[in-house]
């Protein structure tokens, strides 16, 4: 008797945010990526293509051998939606009409025949001869993207963001391979669009800027509050909401706030790039703390309608970790999990999970464990791909036995050096998790402004996160539950920090920065906060192989570990990316698999006098 054939599903997610593909096979994720990663556009919303391949090649593919194709959105409802909220607010908002119809009308409209002409050539095939071509809603892709990939047979879904077609907040009920929708908020009314609204007036980008302003937030007094919630939103016990849209623009202008937004505070948005002051520090304070209210009232009400003991999360929100730690630790649910490509790139999965459970009818049974693969899903590289790539730059390297690397990075730490660390397969998602980071000790008291300032070239005040083993994480911080995504803020553990002075507890905003917190002070923010990651060995051994070494070298068994790339641009795919950035900034050393490279034996880089302007202005 033959074995069924395989069943192969490429989910897409494009032209809004972030496009990624992802490919199912037989209801398992065994490829998954962005395609700014390929391009080096960051976030780049064209049609996927780099993604697609590299998805087809991974599992050994032609795009004629797929099943189903399935995109993450249905663009006719989108459109609809569109063209309701114009005409109700007419004649207001003309300007933003003109500017959005033309691509409306000649491309997303006809979204269908866009991504056959976009296959086919890719395929190298006729139109006629492409996979079945299907469309899922929005926001069942992102409750598909948090539920089916979960380690819960059973679970409650929340899902936030700034608008799908027409839901901004939707609630589900997840049970085996059923996920039932319960009820949802519509456009305007939106949590995303409020807390991009603050990103945009504090003088930060929409869409990419949000945690800017969550890491602003704790130099700050909540001062705002009650404004807000007097004027901006009418927020009910229940969680639900709405918005007052006089003080909103992004129905009808090509702003997202209004004249009226200013009055409120304190006089017009803050301009990119010029000085913060204590106001943005104030207005990130105070939407932090309403978004976490808003968040904790939806999840208590969640769990009194369904009962169940466990959440799932998706949606750009859902990447609010603080939110998401004080879930954990002052909501109803015993467990929570959140997509860790929670915005629109983890839509192409949960479109493809929405194909093989809801449209194909196929089983699914949970294990105790995600079906993310620690979310390790780009592309990898062998020994000798590397050594090309490394020679093609004239790169001086010496190659290393697994345990003597382990021995040597750990030492590099501890001697205060920054290393690039590129090992096994690219994250999917916007978080480094040991894949493509950097790394650096966390017990150093210049560490947070090196990385950043010499490292990533970006803002002082942004905090870094901890890697931490994950059978310790309860030794640095008051929280005992995995945290493999870096998706949850915990406190620091009281014995671990360093009490202030009088005089240092009267300082304010910026001031805050340089004074020594706790035993970590790499990673332990100004309100003794950390986003948290712990690290497995059955996901990524080799982070944890360098982690344990470190360990035993020093006794701290935590890292820094912030992404692979500087500001404004992604984060780095291939070895060849690797060695650019690494000669660009001022890390120490590189780490390429078995690879180590030291700075000072480099050839000489030839440097690009516009690339550091470039990522300074973003």
């Amino acid at each position: 008797m033959t074995n069924p054939p395989v069943q192969n599903i490429l989910g897409l997610s494009a032209y809004y945010h972030d496009s990624a593909a992802a490919l199912l096979q037989d209801g398992e994720l065994v490829a998954a990526a962005q395609q700014e990663r390929f391009t080096r556009k960051k976030h780049d919303a064209g049609f996927p293509a780099e993604a697609i391949e590299y998805c087809l090649q991974e599992a050994g593919l032609q795009l004629a051998d797929l099943d189903q194709i399935v995109f993450y959105d249905k663009p006719l409802i989108k459109f609809e939606r569109l063209l309701e909220t114009y005409l109700s607010y007419a004649p207001k908002g003309f300007r933003s009409f003109i500017a959005a119809m033309p691509i409306w009308l000649k491309e997303k409209l006809y979204l269908k025949a866009t991504l056959n002409k976009e296959l086919a050539e890719l395929g190298g095939c006729k139109k006629g001869e492409l996979p079945h071509l299907l469309f899922a809603e929005h926001h069942q892709s992102h409750a598909a993207s948090a539920f089916f990939f979960s380690p819960f047979e059973r679970a409650a879904v929340l899902c936030l963001d700034g608008v799908g077609e027409w839901a901004t907040t939707s609630t589900w009920l997840g049970n085996g391979s059923d996920l039932k929708p319960l009820w949802e908020i519509d456009f305007p009314h939106s949590l995303g669009l409020l807390y991009s609204a603050f990103t945009y007036f504090t003088g930060f980008r929409v869409n990419s800027g949000e945690y800017k302003l969550m890491g602003l937030a704790p130099y700050g007094e909540p001062k705002y509050v009650d404004v807000i919630l007097e004027h901006l939103l009418d927020l009910k016990e229940d969680g639900t909401f709405r918005l007052d849209m006089k003080y909103f623009n992004y129905c009808t202008g090509l702003t997202m706030t209004s004249k009226h937004f200013d009055d409120l505070f304190d006089g017009p948005p803050r301009k990119p790039e010029s000085k913060l002051t204590q106001r943005e520090m104030d207005i990130a304070a105070s939407i932090q703390v309403v978004t976490e209210d808003v968040v904790l009232r939806l999840a208590r009400t969640l769990h009194a309608e369904t009962g169940e003991e466990n959440l799932c999360l998706a949606g750009g929100v859902a990447l609010n970790c603080v939110a998401n730690g004080r879930v954990l630790r002052e909501g109803p649910f015993k467990e929570i999990w959140i997509q860790p490509a929670a915005g629109d790139a983890g839509g192409a999965a949960g479109a493809a999970a929405v194909v093989w459970h809801d449209y194909g009818k196929k089983p699914r049974q949970s294990n105790g464990h995600d079906r993310m693969r620690g979310s390790f899903l780009g592309p990898n590289f062998t020994a000798d791909q590397i050594r090309t790539e490394l020679d093609a730059m004239g790169a001086v390297y010496t190659e290393m036995a697994d345990d003597e690397l382990y021995r040597k990075a750990a030492q590099l730490l501890e001697e205060e050096n920054v290393i690039g660390w590129f090992q096994g397969r690219m994250e999917f998602g916007p978080r480094a998790l040991g894949g493509r980071s950097i790394l650096g000790d966390p017990r150093s008291a210049k560490m947070q402004s090196v990385m950043n300032l010499k490292i990533k070239y970006r803002e002082s005040f942004r905090p870094f996160a901890p890697s931490v083993l994950g059978e310790r994480v309860a030794d640095y911080f008051e929280q005992d539950s995995p945290s493999p995504y870096m998706l949850i803020v915990a406190p620091v553990r009281e014995e671990l920090r360093i009490s202030l002075t009088e005089e240092q507890k009267q300082l304010f905003g910026v001031d805050k920065l340089n004074l020594k917190r706790s035993e970590l002070p790499a990673i332990t923010h100004v309100d003794y906060s950390a986003r948290v990651q712990t690290v497995h060995h059955e996901t990524n051994p080799r982070y944890y192989n360098l982690l344990k070494a470190f360990d035993e070298r020093t006794g701290c068994g935590v890292l820094v570990n912030t992404s692979f790339n500087v500001r404004g641009e992604p984060i780095v795919c291939t070895p060849t990316d690797a060695y650019r950035c690494f000669m660009r900034t001022e890390m120490d050393c590189l780490i390429v698999e078995n690879f180590l490279l030291d700075k000072t034996q480099q050839p000489e880089w030839e440097k690009d006098s516009s690339w550091q302007d470039e990522f300074e202005l973003d």
